[in-house]
């Protein structure tokens, strides 16, 4: 009769499983990775797949963003239903962010969060210069800075230079926060301004009136550079 091992050795002593759970661990964990679908939404990556037996969709800052963490999740019954509830969970969540915005009484236009700038900064490739500008105006508080110490603060020789740099900042933030809504226009130097802050009247005999970030962008600043 021939004798059955269940012991999964060998006549020498070796273990014939050696290395195989090791090796069944990888090919589930590299199976695992292939079942994950990637996408795009908004200005959101959305990755979804089956986890834990459930149908999961969730958003994340697109690369090469510096920001990280988990934007929105959502469930369904299938992979699809789950992307698409993840989708009406966005959209939803912008047009609440777009209707919360307060208007600024001396521009006229809407201000965002504090959160919506934390996330457009994070995404946005500012300038060394550029972030050194929203720096030093956060730090400036409600005063602000005059257009040669903006200047200054960028490492500017030409104020001319600095402003411009400081309205393709804004611009920059706020194509990225109008990206998420109905809206397609093109953001101008202007628009990008007044998403920043404002300018005061010239006091005395200044030339130009000193800058002044909205008080959710200062925040904003200070919390993410």
């Amino acid at each position: 009769m021939t004798n059955l091992r269940t012991t999964g050795q060998s006549d020498s002593g070796h273990d014939l499983f050696k290395g195989m759970a090791k090796k069944k661990a990888k090919d589930t964990k590299k199976a695992v990775r292939q079942q994950v679908r990637m996408g795009e939404h908004s200005r959101y990556q959305i990755k979804s797949g089956l986890l834990a037996g459930e149908f999961v969709a969730r958003a994340f800052p697109k690369s090469p963003s510096t920001a990280r963490g988990l934007i929105a999740e959502a469930t369904g019954d299938t992979e699809e239903a789950a992307i698409a509830a993840l989708h009406d969970l966005i959209d939803a969540r912008e047009s609440q962010r777009v209707d919360a915005r307060r208007e600024d009484p001396r521009t006229g236009h809407p201000v965002p969060s504090v959160g919506e700038y934390i996330e457009a900064i994070g995404q946005v490739a500012l300038t060394a210069p550029q972030r050194a500008i929203l720096i030093a105006l956060s730090l400036a508080d409600p005063e602000g800075l005059n257009e040669p110490r903006l200047a200054r603060a960028g490492g500017y020789k030409s104020q001319a230079s600095a402003k411009r740099s400081f309205a393709s900042a804004g611009q920059s933030i706020a194509t990225y926060l109008a990206s998420g809504t109905d809206s397609s226009g093109t953001i101008s130097g202007s628009d990008g301004l007044s998403f920043l802050g404002f300018q005061e009247e010239p006091q005395d005999d200044e030339k130009t009136g000193n800058w002044i970030l909205h008080p959710e962008l200062r925040d904003a600043v200070r919390a993410a550079l």
